[in-house]
């Protein structure tokens, strides 16, 4: 699989998004059909059958198992593992070759008198129960979470979802400017472009989103800062501050001179924060903010290096889960309330996160993640961090666990 800057900061294979996608609209029916039917049993099957198939792979040599973090996982994995041995939960993850996220969690509790064990198997971060909350089925979907949140009330980007160029157009010419292309399913701002003003930029952006999605997002773009809200049981646990790779001018320096002491940051040595690169994305970036290395950026400005705001492309987070407005809280744990499910992540948009989202035009949710990763806020570049894997264990265990 060759390089994609368009999938930075974690490469996925074009074809395999597509297809599944494609595949997906195409099982749907008889996977539905098969829910109706059989309920939980299937289900019930799977978390019957999961562990003895793990075991004969392993046993044939064709799968593996992990008891520690690997240089691989990501860092939502290596934060809840982590938290588990604080608390005595013994974890194993299954590998079957370049497919892993499928963990085993063994742990002690009392029933009565006596201490049993049990043994927890999911996929990536568990639930608690068994079956699975419907809407998990559409929660990632950027195009349906659009249309239910509208219906509920709830602050959206005005736009719709269109496979067609014509569509976009009539999409692009009917809402505010500046827009925002992006593939209906997806994760992680991958192919997602913004600041689009002219058809031509829409025509780049369409193409960009159509390579992982046959659906792709045309919607306003919102102004303000990017948010994350983690809901767990409905509640906000933690909410983080997303920006992207930038500098603030003071009206003395050169911006490379701005960006030189930026980059000089101990925690942007790695390996959670990086360094801003000076590449092609960041001269483009520059160049529609019309400045240079060389000039003296005036005192208070600040000049962005990349669209994106991931940790591995320069971006950076702040903690700010006390200063939320309740306003604001309401309207995230309201989201929580609609879906319906134990673990949610929230992207919002806003200018200011002390203020209300009433109180601002163009503030709105953008998506939801049902695997959302918690390392967000464990480890926050400013700020305090909060443990979110911690609350996550407390409502997944039995409130006899022995630690």
């Amino acid at each position: 699989m060759s390089h994609c800057k368009d999938c930075e900061p974690a490469q996925e294979s074009h074809f395999v998004a597509y297809t599944s996608v494609v595949l997906g609209w195409i099982d749907e029916p008889f996977f539905g059909l098969m829910e109706k039917m059989f309920k939980n049993t299937a289900e019930v099957m799977a978390d019957k059958l999961s562990i003895p198939f793990f075991e004969t792979m392993v046993f044939l040599g064709l799968g593996r198992y992990s008891y520690r973090p690997e240089k691989k996982d990501t860092y939502r994995t290596k934060c809840f593992w982590d938290e588990a041995r604080r608390r005595n939960i013994q974890m194993r993850e299954f590998h079957l070759g370049p497919i892993g996220d499928a963990f085993v969690a063994t742990f002690t509790y009392k029933d009565g008198d006596k201490e049993k064990k049990k043994t927890l198997l999911f996929d990536g971060l568990p639930r608690p129960g068994l079956k699975d909350s419907p809407s998990l089925k559409w929660m990632d979907n950027k195009g349906i979470m659009k249309t239910k949140f509208k219906e509920a009330g709830l602050p959206i980007a005005d736009g719709g979802v269109t496979w067609t160029k014509s569509q976009a157009i009539k999409i692009f010419n009917r809402i505010q400017k500046p827009i925002i292309t992006k593939p209906n399913l997806g994760s992680r701002s991958r192919h997602t472009m913004i600041h689009i003003n002219t058809l031509e930029d829409l025509m780049v952006g369409f193409k960009k989103a159509k390579k992982l999605s046959p659906l792709v997002i045309v919607e306003e773009e919102l102004r303000g800062y990017l948010f994350r809200g983690t809901l767990v049981n409905q509640k906000i646990v933690a909410v983080i501050k997303r920006d992207q790779p930038e500098v603030t001018g003071d009206g003395i320096h050169t911006l490379q001179h701005l960006l030189d002491e930026e980059n000089k940051r101990p925690e942007r040595q790695g390996p959670i924060y990086h360094i801003i690169p000076i590449d092609k994305e960041a001269e483009i970036e520059l160049k529609r903010q019309n400045v240079k290395l060389d000039d003296v950026i005036e005192k208070g400005k600040v000049i962005t290096f990349s669209q994106k705001t991931s940790r591995s492309c320069g971006g950076t987070t702040t903690d700010v889960t006390d200063i939320i407005h309740p306003d604001n809280k309401e309207m995230l744990e309201n989201v929580g309330k609609l879906l319906n499910d134990p673990l949610v992540g929230v992207d919002f948009i806003i200018e200011d996160i002390t203020k209300s989202w009433k109180e601002e035009q163009h503030s709105g949710i953008i998506e939801c993640n049902s695997l959302p990763f918690i390392d967000l806020h464990h480890y926050p570049l400013f700020g305090k961090p909060v443990n979110v894997a911690g609350k996550l264990w407390d409502l997944v265990l039995p409130e006899s666990h022995i630690d």
